[in-house]
């Protein structure tokens, strides 16, 4: 059996659990699957901007705010500790976010940015996804935390938003350029990017 074929099955078996716990089961980049009485099951497409969230675990806390503001502003934001499934495969799921989101949001602070493991690799991930991406589109968008100073190679390439000292003020900037990012966007619908490396390779 070949990767993706054995890729689909594992969705399908985690989507089979989790709607016979009476849960609702969402698969980045494609939809949400509901629990439903009369049919089985009921299926959402994916419309909403979707934002993977990049951290490190001492950043938890203020990651799951910026979570729930995206949230709020009507966007799909992705976090670990919110989307993962249990028995799923949490690298290729982590890959697999990355892939399909439209903004990848990487929240640098005093914390992240001399630890290494997986916050690092993500972003190294990232980068090999935005090679796909059309050269006026926007994908990765860095955020500090804090006053910490950004990798050299981020400063070289991309514009960081700043959550502090002003949370929602930071917040209204992020939320307003995905809103201009999307809209711009519209005529020509979300971009396919190819998967730069075989599954399991990021981590």
């Amino acid at each position: 059996m070949d990767d993706c074929c054995e890729a689909t099955r594992d969705v399908a078996q985690v989507v089979a659990r989790g709607l016979a716990a009476g849960k609702i089961v969402e698969i980045d980049g494609l939809g949400t699957f509901y629990p439903d009485a009369c049919l089985g099951l009921r299926f959402e497409p994916q419309s909403m901007p979707q934002v993977f969230l990049a951290y490190v675990k001492e950043d938890e806390t203020r990651c799951a705010r910026l979570y729930s503001d995206l949230e709020a502003a009507g966007f799909s934001p992705w976090m670990d500790v919110r989307k993962l499934l249990p028995g799923q495969n949490w690298p290729r799921a982590i890959q697999s976010a990355i892939e399909t989101s439209d903004f990848f949001v990487a929240c640098f602070s005093s914390n992240s940015v001399s630890k290494r493991g997986g916050f690092q690799a993500e972003i190294r991930y990232a980068l090999d996804c935005a090679r796909g991406v059309p050269l006026d589109q926007i994908f990765i968008v860095p955020v500090r935390l804090d006053a910490c100073d950004v990798p050299r190679a981020v400063q070289a390439e991309f514009q960081w938003i700043d959550l502090f000292p002003g949370w929602n003020r930071g917040v209204a900037v992020l939320k307003s350029m995905v809103r201009r990012e999307m809209s711009r966007r519209k005529p020509f619908g979300r971009t396919k990017r190819l998967t730069p490396r075989p599954p399991g390779a990021m981590l």
